[in-house]
């Protein structure tokens, strides 16, 4: 349920810089989403169709861009991307790993018309 303030806060600011652009209309929201994000995009759009009615993002395209994860083994420094959600380092078989990447989540640009 953490989709529906995440994507409240999409909205807010999708139309805070719609407002400041003296924008007739919000068009497209481009959206990053890590792998290894907690983040549903099926359940922010269907959260954003609703509270986006009778606004001016009501019609927005949202699109979803995602960030493969990259881990690194803690043992041997090897980088790699699980497969499958397996976090055993392919190279020597060890258990820890740092992530690199697939944990972000942000709103990368919105596009408005004037």
């Amino acid at each position: 349920m953490h989709e529906l303030s995440v994507t409240q806060n999409l909205l807010k600011i999708a139309l805070d810089h719609a407002e400041k652009a003296n924008a007739r209309q919000v068009t497209v929201l481009n959206i990053v989403m890590g792998e290894l994000s907690s983040m549903v995009d099926d359940s922010i759009q269907f959260y954003w169709e609703m509270i986006a009615k009778d606004t001016i993002a009501e019609k927005a395209t949202l699109h979803f861009k995602r960030i493969p994860a990259e881990l690194q083994c803690v043992a041997c420094l090897n980088k790699y991307h699980p497969a499958g959600g397996e976090l055993i380092c392919p190279h020597c078989g060890g258990a820890g790993a740092k992530i690199i990447s697939g944990e972000e989540f942000f709103l990368e640009s919105i596009d408005v018309e004037t």
